[in-house]
């Protein structure tokens, strides 16, 4: 039930992150406020393909 997704940074598009998620009963994207190490700041990271 559980499908890996991946976390983009909202400002350098960088994928940062993995996570998990219940695609039946989360069906919209997810979004996280996370340290980019990259941009060296807290940005909004968001779910991506």
């Amino acid at each position: 039930m559980r499908d890996i997704v991946s976390l983009a940074c909202g400002d350098c598009k960088r994928r940062n992150y993995s996570t998990t998620k219940n695609k039946k009963k989360t069906t919209e994207r997810l979004e996280f406020s996370k340290y980019c190490r990259f941009c060296r700041k807290h940005t909004a990271h968001k779910e991506t393909k």
